[in-house]
């Protein structure tokens, strides 16, 4: 049936790559992407641990308010992957819970992000889980497909590809594509150690701020002596 299938993921980012992206603050890799990638916001941490989410990419797309595949992709998906679904950003019924939470922690699941509700908000943000949500809700799911694992989605416009890789923090998620993710990590660690140091010369007062003068210049801004 059209709309209703398991696919198998054909490649995926190596993961000596993801353990170095999970070093990385989102918000360099942005960066270095041109700052034109994004999940969306509404797409917020559920968990209360924090810390660096990276993994590859098992997408699921899903009819709203249905959650048979991601089940499924429970069942298939292996360690430090990352759940990637697309439940259309519909927010009336929860995708998941406590107990979908519980058996990704046993199959050693590195994340899951939903473009749609979970429930047992207070379990979830206790738990160490990595979840990455649009909204809450009491209201369960129901269990009767469609659906496809391994196929391409979007989520606010941002594609994810199986195999791609995944990372997330507190500010929010990010795709890298698996054929320019080797490229970007270069770039965004080189990212991250030139902050690091701008970030020590502003607590000491030593970075130089001459840029906004001469940029406010340039733009023609007028300012009064």
């Amino acid at each position: 049936m059209i709309g209703f299938s398991i696919r198998k993921r054909r490649r995926v980012v190596d993961p000596a790559l993801v353990a170095r992206y999970a070093k990385i603050p989102v918000a360099n890799i942005s960066d270095v992407m041109s700052r034109m990638t994004a999940g969306g916001p509404r797409l917020r941490p559920i968990h209360g641990s924090g810390g660096i989410m990276a993994g590859v990419a098992v997408t699921v797309k899903t009819r709203p308010g249905d959650n048979l595949m991601v089940h499924k992709a429970l069942d298939i998906a292996g360690p430090g992957d990352i759940l990637v679904v697309d439940a259309g950003g519909d927010l009336t019924n929860s995708i998941m819970g406590e107990m979908m939470a519980a058996y990704a922690e046993f199959r050693q699941i590195g994340g899951i992000v939903i473009d749609g509700a979970i429930r047992d908000y207070a379990a979830l943000h206790a738990g160490r889980l990595p979840i990455f949500a649009a909204g809450v809700t009491h209201r369960g799911p129901y269990k009767d497909g469609p659906g496809e694992i391994n196929v391409p989605i979007a989520l606010d416009g941002m594609v994810i590809e199986p195999g791609d890789l995944i990372v997330g923090d507190e500010d929010g998620l990010l795709c890298i594509p698996f054929d320019i993710a080797a490229e970007i990590c270069v770039a965004a660690e080189k990212k991250n150690v030139e902050e690091s140091e701008s970030i020590h010369l502003m607590r000491d007062g030593s970075r130089d701020r001459k840029w906004v003068d001469q940029t406010l210049a340039r733009l023609g801004c007028i300012i009064e002596s």
